[in-house]
Parts: structure tokens; C-alpha cells; sequence
């Protein structure tokens, strides 16, 4: 998967274990699979730590006492995954506790969560509040189904997508490859568009510096008495 992200263009690769009821997550096994990794792949690619953090109550707790074991690199940005089935408004406590401790979560994925399709006015309130949105190249792709790429889509258009990942989970079904969704990106939103969500942005969180996040669009239709205000 390694040398696969690495001939399609990626240069650097956050890995991120599940931490949730199904797979515990164990930070020192991770930096040591890590370290592993390195030796075998010769510099070819950058490997950096990360997890893909669910957002529950245990996990809360633990995070706010011991940030940097679940953080990208140590540093401010946590990648948070929402449940399956959740009230975004019920999570929002738990968002702004992490932002409170001055963690920006990451909302990965949000476009493929059933339940957070009809709930885009909370995400737009979230980043308003600090959040960033992460969507997976191959929704923009349409391989997660219609539902998934519309919603990127429209969080696209709504100016709520800060990162563009792969999400990989092996070599073809669900590659490390995003030379595609970056072509997608390109060409619908702009290559400057595509340069920040791929390059830019992702190269501040590794190094634990503030992401260029322009002002969202509203999600919401326009109704026609808004032509009058």
C-alpha cells in the first residue's frame, strides 16, 4: 500500500488505526509498526502518526488527559470518526469539549455517514466553530454510491472541505491512490482548489500549523424571500 501511495504521488501518509469498542488502540504498538514500516520502505514515503479516533464517551474522557497519544504527530488535530447512527446536535458538547482544550477535530468521512447527510447545517455550524472536514477522494469518485458523492459535493461547494484522503484500506478495492479525486478536483472545483485540499492544508497538519479555511457557503437552498433581504 506504501509503495502503491507513494508511485501515484503521495509523499507523506498519516496512518490511522481504528480506536473504537472493536479494535483497541494501542499507541506504542503503532510507533513501533511505524518504525518497522520505515525500515522496510527506504525513505520512499513519510509515515506519521495518527488514529482514526471514535467519538465516544471513553475515548473523550481519555483524549482530553492524554491528547497526544491520539493526535496527528502529537500536535492539535485529531481525527474524529462520528457513529454510525448519531444526533450531530447530541455530539456537539463532545466537539466543543476537544476544541476548549484547543484539539481541532478532524470530521473524517462525514459524507458516507447516513444519518449526517441530513445533518449538514450542524457540520457548518462546527466548522464555523473550529472543525475541519476531511471527505475520502473515492466519494467524489463515486464509490461509496450517489448519496455519498452528492453530499461531498455539495460540502464542497459549500466551501466545508478542508482535506481530500484515501481512506485505504488495501491495494484495490480501496486504494492509497488519489491521483483521481485530484483529478476531479481540478477540474470541477480548480487546481488551486485541489492544491490546498491535497498539498497544502495536509502538509499543516503534519507540522502542526493553521490550515488556510476560507468562510463556508450556506447549505441550505435559497427560498425566495431571501431575493428580498
Amino acid at each position: 500500500m506504501l509503495k502503491l501511495a507513494a508511485a501515484s504521488g503521495t509523499t507523506d501518509i498519516v496512518a490511522t488505526p481504528h480506536a473504537n469498542s472493536s479494535y483497541v488502540f494501542d499507541a506504542a504498538v503503532r510507533d513501533g509498526l511505524l518504525e518497522e514500516l520505515a525500515g522496510q520502505i527506504d525513505g520512499a514515503i513519510k509515515l506519521h502518526r495518527g488514529c482514526d479516533f471514535h467519538l465516544s464517551f471513553d475515548n473523550l474522557v481519555d483524549a482530553l488527559e492524554s491528547p497526544a497519544k491520539y493526535t496527528i504527530n502529537g500536535g492539535r488535530y485529531l481525527m474524529v470518526e462520528l457513529p454510525e447512527m448519531v444526533s450531530l446536535s447530541a455530539m456537539s458538547s463532545a466537539v466543543n469539549r476537544l476544541l476548549d482544550v484547543r484539539i481541532t477535530p478532524i470530521v473524517t468521512h462525514p459524507e458516507r455517514n447516513p444519518s449526517v447527510q441530513t445533518q449538514l447545517k450542524v457540520l457548518d455550524e462546527w466548522v464555523r466553530d473550529g472543525c475541519l472536514l476531511q471527505v475520502t477522494g473515492q466519494s467524489l469518485t463515486g464509490r461509496f454510491g450517489s448519496s455519498a458523492q452528492k453530499t461531498a459535493e455539495t460540502l464542497m461547494n459549500s466551501n466545508l472541505v478542508h482535506f481530500v484522503a484515501s481512506d485505504a484500506h488495501d491495494c484495490k478495492d480501496r486504494p492509497p491512490d488519489l491521483s483521481g479525486p485530484y483529478k476531479v478536483v481540478e477540474n470541477r472545483w480548480g487546481s488551486e482548489r485541489a492544491e490546498r485540499l491535497f498539498v497544502q492544508n495536509p502538509g499543516s497538519v503534519i507540522w502542526d500549523e493553521p490550515i488556510f479555511a476560507p468562510p463556508p457557503r450556506s447549505t441550505k437552498k435559497p427560498s425566495f424571500f431571501s431575493f428580498w433581504k
